[in-house]
């Protein structure tokens, strides 16, 4: 693709480094932009940079959030005591669209996944059970994506609260085996999530 304007150029190879953006997306987001007055331009550059500056992860379920705690964890009209943890943030909006969970969050980070490198010492466990052992809380909803590093997940958590009297379910295998929850629809995630079934560790 060649580019008359080396400024033109350099805004699309910025637009193509995002996910699911190619060179041809990109070139039409620029050509958009300049099509726009200069203060809607303007803008777009600040909330992209005020996002990036002043975004903050929450300090109770590391949710994005404006301030120290985001808006879900400072909701008093939701129940504290039953805590849903998911794999990302993303996960967390996928599950509010379904309307269906008025508890509240905790975002782990990913998932254990040994040969990726990744164990539970670099996800927010470690504040979760902090969670447990300082709150009130009756029960947690695993609501992490069914793969064997999502199982693997829920096994490590259940044995590190297993002292706890608590419940843990799992959501219902509505949501495919091997299946990202982001990707899930609305209908079928809302079920599971009121679907949710006991967790049992085994022997």
């Amino acid at each position: 693709m060649r580019f008359s304007s080396s400024l033109v150029e350099n805004a699309v190879s910025s637009f193509a480094q995002l996910p699911g953006i190619g060179k041809r997306t990109a070139l039409r987001l620029v050509l958009h932009l300049l099509k726009q007055p200069t203060n809607i331009t303007e803008q777009f550059a600040t909330s992209m940079l005020k996002l990036k500056t002043e975004i903050k992860e929450c300090q109770v379920c590391h949710n994005l959030s404006d301030h120290e705690l985001c808006s879900i964890c400072n909701d008093v009209r939701r129940d504290a005591s039953t805590i849903c943890v998911v794999e990302s943030i993303r996960d967390v909006m996928a599950i509010e669209e379904t309307n269906q969970f008025r508890g509240k969050y905790h975002v782990l980070g990913g998932l254990i996944a040994p040969i990726e490198g990744i164990g539970p010492a670099e996800l927010n466990i470690h504040s979760l059970v902090n969670r447990i052992e300082n709150g009130e809380v009756k029960e947690l909803v695993m609501a992490l994506s069914p793969t064997i590093e999502g199982d693997t997940t829920i096994y490590y958590i259940s044995q590190k609260i297993k002292h706890k009297k608590l419940i843990v379910s799992s959501i219902a295998r509505g949501v495919s085996f091997g299946g990202e929850l982001e990707y899930a629809d609305e209908i079928t995630l809302g079920r599971s999530i009121v679907s949710r079934i006991p967790y049992s560790i085994g022997e």
